[in-house]
C-alpha cells in the first residue's frame, strides 16, 4: 500500500540525542539565555522525503517556544491541527485504520513531555499512517496543516538553504584559530596538522620585530613581509583541510593582517564580509556568533545577486515569476535557480509530465501546495533553491524562476 521511500525507523525524537541530526543553540536574549533544540534535515534527508509519496501524507508546521514552561499553547494548536487533518482525510473516504493510526501517532507526541521540554521557534511534523518525522527549527514559520499524496516541505527550505555553516578563521599576530560553525551545534575548535600557534612561530623568529642578518626586514615594511609569510602557511594548510568542501570561510581580522590574508589566500570560498575584531579577545562562542552575523549579511547579498540576475534574465526571456511557466520549466529541467516563498501556499496539482499546473480553489486532500512541488522538481534538476520570504520578492511575486534557456 505505501511504495513511498521509508523515512527513517518510524520513531519520534523524544529525547536530546536520538535524532541524528539532534543539536542544541544557545540564544543570548534580554531575560538571559535560551536554548534552542533543533533537528533539520539534510538536503539528502530532504530530497528522501520530497519523493515519499503516500495518500494520507499530514504536514503540519506550528509556532512553539525553547520556554518549556510555555509549550502548552503549542501543543494544544497541534491537536486542533490534528483534527483539521482527520477531517480533510475522512472528507475524501481515507480508510478509517490509516486515520486512526495518524491520530495515534500524533496523540503520542502531544503526550510525549519530554520531548516537549526541548523545543525551538516552530515544529513540523510530517506523518503517515505508517510513521511520524518532527524537525525543530530555529525560524519562525507560519501555522499551517495540508494533506496530500505527498509532504509540504517548503516551509523547510529556508532552514536547508540558509543553514548558518561556516568555518571560522580567526588570526592574530599573536594567534591562529579555527572553527567550525552551524546553526544548531556549539562551534567546534578544529585542529589542523602543522598550523602555527601565531605569526613569529611561523616564520622562525622569537618576535615580528627582529631584525633580519641582511638588515633588510624591519620597521612596518618588514612586519608586513613577515605577516604575508605567516598568512601564506596557514592559507596552504587550511586549503588542505577545506579541499572538497564548499561552505564559506569566514575571515576575522583586524588591519592591516586582514587585507594580507586576503591578498595570499588561494581558499575558494573565502567570504566578502570579514569579522572586523580581535579574535584573540572573543570567546569560541563569541566568534561564532559575530561569524553568524555576518552569514546573515552574506545570504543578504545572495539574494539581492539572485534578484539583480533575473531582472537581467528576464531581458532574455529566460526568467519568469509565473508559477505555471515555472512549473513546466522546473519539470523539464530548465530551472538554473529558484527563490520560492516558504509562507505562501497555492493549491493545486502539476502534471508528472508535461508540468501543466490545475490551479484549486481550496486545499483538498486531493491536491498539494504547487510551488513547493516546483522547489521539489527544480532541486532534483540540480538547480539552486532558496527558500525566502515575501519581501525578498520582487513585486509581490510568490517565487522567482531564472531558467537555463527560454520555455
Amino acid at each position: 500500500m505505501n511504495d513511498a521511500p521509508k523515512l527513517g525507523d518510524g520513531k519520534k525524537a523524544t529525547t536530546p540525542g536520538k535524532a541524528g541530526a539532534f543539536c542544541a543553540l544557545l540564544l543570548g536574549t534580554p531575560q538571559g539565555v535560551l536554548m534552542l533544540h533543533l533537528d533539520v534535515p539534510t538536503l539528502e534527508e530532504f530530497k528522501t522525503l520530497t519523493a515519499s509519496r503516500h495518500p494520507a501524507s499530514v504536514s503540519i508546521y506550528l509556532e512553539t517556544t525553547p520556554l518549556s514552561q510555555d509549550v502548552g499553547a503549542a501543543r494544544i494548536a497541534l491537536s486542533n491541527l490534528s483534527k483539521e487533518a482527520t477531517a480533510q482525510l475522512a472528507a475524501v473516504g481515507t480508510d478509517k485504520k490509516e486515520i486512526a493510526a495518524i491520530e495515534v501517532s500524533i496523540a503520542d507526541l502531544i503526550d510525549d513531555d519530554e520531548f516537549w521540554k526541548f523545543q525551538a521557534h516552530s515544529l513540523a511534523v510530517l506523518v503517515t499512517p505508517a510513521q511520524i518525522r518532527t524537525f525543530r527549527l530555529a525560524n519562525v514559520l507560519t501555522q499551517h496543516v495540508e494533506v496530500a499524496d505527498r509532504f509540504l516541505l517548503k516551509p523547510l527550505l529556508r532552514a536547508i538553504t540558509f543553514p548558518h555553516s561556516a568555518v571560522v578563521l580567526g588570526i592574530s599576530e599573536g594567534a591562529v584559530r579555527v572553527l567550525e560553525i552551524t546553526a544548531d551545534l556549539p562551534p567546534e575548535a578544529i585542529k589542523i596538522p602543522g598550523m602555527p600557534k601565531d605569526a613569529a612561530s611561523a616564520v622562525h623568529r622569537a618576535t615580528l620585530n627582529d631584525r633580519s642578518p641582511s638588515g633588510r626586514l624591519q620597521g612596518q615594511e618588514g612586519q608586513k613581509v613577515l605577516l604575508a609569510a605567516f598568512s601564506r602557511k596557514v592559507d596552504g594548510l587550511l586549503r588542505s583541510f577545506l579541499a572538497g568542501r564548499s561552505v564559506p570561510l569566514i575571515l576575522a581580522a583586524l588591519e592591516p593582517l586582514a587585507s594580507i590574508y586576503r591578498g595570499v589566500n588561494s581558499c575558494p570560498h573565502l567570504a566578502t564580509v570579514t569579522v572586523e575584531q580581535s579574535p584573540d579577545n572573543l570567546s569560541d562562542g563569541d566568534l561564532a556568533a559575530a561569524a553568524r552575523a555576518q552569514l546573515d549579511v552574506l545570504y543578504a547579498d545572495e539574494v539581492r545577486a539572485m534578484r539583480e540576475l533575473f531582472e537581467t534574465r528576464k531581458q532574455q526571456n529566460r526568467a519568469t515569476t509565473d508559477v505555471a511557466r515555472a512549473a513546466k520549466a522546473a519539470t523539464w529541467g530548465a530551472v538554473e535557480a529558484l527563490m520560492v516563498d516558504i509562507d505562501d501556499t497555492i493549491p493545486g496539482t502539476v502534471h508528472d509530465e508535461t508540468g501543466a499546473v490545475t490551479f484549486a480553489d481550496a486545499e483538498t486532500a486531493k491536491n498539494y501546495a504547487v510551488t513547493d512541488e516546483i522547489a521539489s522538481r527544480a532541486l532534483a534538476s540540480g538547480a539552486k533553491v532558496l527558500g525566502v520570504r515575501k519581501g525578498d520578492l520582487p513585486d509581490g511575486a510568490t517565487l522567482v524562476a531564472i531558467l537555463r534557456y527560454p520555455v
